[in-house]
């Protein structure tokens, strides 16, 4: 995997209980061997990625992936654009969803903008 990927603090991928054994899986192939691939950046694949998971109106997961974006050379700017264009193509529900997630997890002390 590589370094940096996930968020620092991230637990509740390996929080233990029911199905236990879906963050460590989630951790080794997503995070692993498919971020890792040749072909495409961790920009790019960031892009990639929100766009799925807003489309998705995956919110839990968006909660990680803003960051990782802004990690991944993705300006707040760009996070902003990405919810712009997909209004058109998702549905303006989720584009206002993924705005709300957006918002309240890059407000915080730690977010910075490249």
């Amino acid at each position: 995997m590589m370094p940096g990927l996930i968020p620092e603090g991230v637990t509740s991928l390996r929080d233990g209980g029911f199905a236990e054994e879906l963050g460590d899986m989630t951790i080794d192939h997503v995070f692993g061997a498919l971020w890792t691939r040749p072909g495409l950046d961790r920009r790019s694949r960031s892009l990639v990625t929100l766009g799925a998971l807003v489309a998705l109106r995956a919110g839990e997961e968006l909660k990680f992936h803003f960051p990782i974006a802004l990690r991944n050379g993705l300006s707040v700017e760009e996070v902003e654009e990405v919810i712009y264009h997909l209004a058109a193509y998702a549905g303006y529900p989720a584009a206002a969803s993924a705005r709300k997630i957006a918002q309240d997890v890059l407000s915080g002390p730690t977010t910075t903008s490249t």
